[in-house]
């Protein structure tokens, strides 16, 4: 293709977002987000508006939903009640018991090659995940742990299948504090005793951070250890997601109140946002992934967990994250095993947040995966979960760190 028919395809593609806009803006505010975003997202679709028809599209994307695996995982569930009343949904995967008569099959191999022939340490792991995701983004270092050590997922609230948050359902403002909150419910109700190794990204880096400002006793008497994936301690407000200067300045102009507005008319931004997938099908993936050999059903994977986000959700969190600053709280992790992990090319979360974070903590192991963006434990999964192992051996909780196949995002052979 050349760089002419290239430029033309985006230019297309930038005409026909400012035509939906312009519709849109008819039907209400909703419009002006989409013009926000087009320019971003136009690059990302333009070749494949060229190559590939929207009924195909279409139909690829069904047949990714119906055939990849991702997210099918599930445990024993369980409910915790917030402050407010918020109802929080967990589940929980527990230790397989012990059979030393069994062959050498897939599961007993893992067993001893991360555990040894010692017993599992009581620990558990509790995942939180990050803004516009769901427990379901840990699959690949679920399943790789999955009967190891007992683990906890859980989905923060107004995500997956967590009740919408009462207090912000009153009018009340949402903070990072109050998921710092929610997470000291999930673990009185899921991990009432024992040992806790905390992983959080993104976000749910965020609410370990707020977890550790509020109740700092709880990290210093319970906690082995914590790994930060993709997160940040604070200064939000200066990312600038990958855009040039004045289009940055743009944006922070003029999205927070764009986003008020369009959690007022949720019903018709989200017809919106069915109408115009492809664009943010683009969007999601530009700042989703870095490297370009991601398996399309782990792109669309990420995709289903991020579009089934409500607006009013996106907008409801958004704020808080220009408030988030929990640089203070981080010293309380200074004795323990951390792991700060992030990808090099991360738009939302940059690398340099991760850096930041291992400036206070320099005894922490800082890892940065080449080729990896935002959703770097999808992108990239076998180095984020051989770096967890790798962290519960630190910690004391486990004799090896090699855990078995827990799958590759790289595109298959002859898939496309």
């Amino acid at each position: 293709m050349s760089d002419s028919s290239a430029g033309a395809a985006a230019g297309d593609v930038v005409a026909a977002a400012a035509s939906t806009a312009a519709g849109w803006r008819r039907a209400g505010v909703a419009g002006a987000a989409i013009g926000v975003l087009a320019a971003g997202a136009a690059a990302g679709v333009a070749v494949e508006r060229l190559t590939v028809g929207r009924g195909m599209r279409k139909k690829a994307r069904l047949a990714l939903d119906a055939t990849g695996p991702y997210g099918s995982l599930r445990g024993t569930p369980g409910r915790a009640i917030a402050d407010d009343g918020t109802e929080l949904y967990y589940e929980v995967d527990e230790v397989q018991p012990a059979q030393p008569e069994a062959g050498p099959g897939p599961g007993g191999n893992r067993r001893r090659r991360l555990f040894g022939r010692k017993a599992p340490a009581p620990v558990t792991v509790v995942f939180s995940h990050g803004y516009c995701l769901g427990q379901d983004s840990w699959h690949f270092q679920r399943a790789a742990l999955r009967g190891l050590v007992r683990t906890v997922h859980w989905d923060q609230r107004s995500h997956g299948h967590s009740e919408r948050g009462r207090a912000q359902a009153d009018g009340v403002a949402l903070g990072i504090d109050q998921l710092g909150r929610d997470l000291k419910a999930v673990i009185d109700a899921a991990v009432p005793e024992g040992r806790i190794v905390l992983v959080g990204h993104s976000m749910g880096g965020m609410t370990v951070m707020a977890l550790a400002d509020q109740y700092p006793d709880l990290i210093r008497d319970r906690v082995a250890a914590v790994a930060f994936v993709g997160t940040s301690s604070g200064r939000l407000g200066e990312v600038n997601f990958g855009l040039p200067v004045a289009g940055v300045r743009a944006v922070r102009r003029v999205l927070p109140g764009v986003l008020r507005a369009l959690g007022t008319q949720a019903e018709l931004v989200e017809k919106g946002r069915r109408a115009t997938a492809d664009l943010f099908a683009g969007l999601i993936k530009r700042y989703s992934f870095s490297s370009r050999d991601v398996d399309p059903a782990v792109a669309r994977f990420a995709e289903r967990l991020i579009e089934s986000t409500p607006i009013d959700v996106v907008a409801e969190f958004y704020p808080a994250f220009t408030e988030h600053d929990k640089s203070g709280a981080l010293p309380v992790f200074r004795d323990l095993p951390v792991l700060i992990l992030a990808g090099e090319k991360d738009l939302v979360t940059p690398s340099s947040h991760s850096e930041a974070i291992a400036d206070v903590l320099p005894d922490a192991e800082l890892i940065l995966v080449p080729d990896a963006g935002h959703l770097v434990m999808l992108e990239h999964p076998e180095t984020v979960t051989d770096r967890l192992a790798d962290l519960l051996v630190r910690a004391g909780a486990v004799a090896a760190a090699n855990v078995g196949e827990h799958g590759s995002t790289a595109q298959q052979p002859g898939r496309r």
